[in-house]
């Protein structure tokens, strides 16, 4: 099994599934495509019709592409792994929430871009990602309070994976949030998976110069 991603500096999209197979301890190929070149397209569309990462290639065959659906069809394939809560309720919640990040939250992804690298504090907090963010920070309580943590249900899940991204922005951003969600966000900055993610994203050498920079 294959999976298609680019930069793990700045592909947020990538970061979801990479996440779910590596704390699930499933094992796959990675297959990395640096992002912004003039060959990127090209190498991305030898995998994914789509001509987006990621892109998941499973052993038979089968391609799937886009965040979410890579994720669902890994917690078809996988049913052993708890990969969405075992509850009816609590799961419908969870793809919810998920289906909400995937959706959603446009100004705070163009205002507040995933970099793991740079250290934007203040900076980009327009009216409109100010609200994405209290949006967030008042799922990420409500999940908490609910089901008791440490993740937003109980354990990992995908729910989680899908706002890694965002916890890595605010890490970069670094916006106000409630102790809560700071809390949260420092627990799955430190969970092994995303720490993997982290570290490999600091030693790439690939660089996007306007990403790379904030007025």
């Amino acid at each position: 099994m294959k999976l298609v991603i680019g930069d793990k500096n700045y592909s947020s999209w990538s970061m979801r599934p990479w996440l779910v197979l590596k704390h699930f301890g499933i094992t796959f190929e990675e297959v990395m495509v640096w992002l912004n070149e003039a060959e990127t397209k090209a190498q991305i569309l030898a995998h994914s019709p789509s001509g987006k990462v990621p892109c998941l290639i499973a052993d038979d065959g089968v391609t799937v592409w886009d965040s979410l659906a890579i994720c669902e069809t890994l917690a078809e394939r996988y049913p052993q792994h708890a990969m969405w809560p075992r509850d009816a309720v609590a799961r419908g919640h969870a793809r919810s929430v998920s289906a909400e990040m995937h959706s959603g939250f446009g100004n705070l992804r163009n205002n507040m871009w995933m970099n793991i690298r740079a250290s934007f504090p203040g900076k980009n907090a327009t009216p409109e990602a100010l609200a994405d963010i209290a949006r967030i920070d008042a799922i990420w309580n409500e999940c908490l309070e609910t089901y008791g943590g440490p993740f937003l249900f109980g354990e990992f899940t995908i729910a989680d994976a899908m706002y890694a991204p965002v916890v890595m922005r605010f890490n970069t951003w670094q916006p106000k949030l409630s102790e809560a969600a700071a809390a949260y966000a420092r627990r799955v900055t430190a969970q092994p998976a995303v720490k993997a993610w982290i570290d490999d994203a600091l030693q790439e050498p690939h660089r996007i110069p306007y990403q790379d920079t904030c007025a």
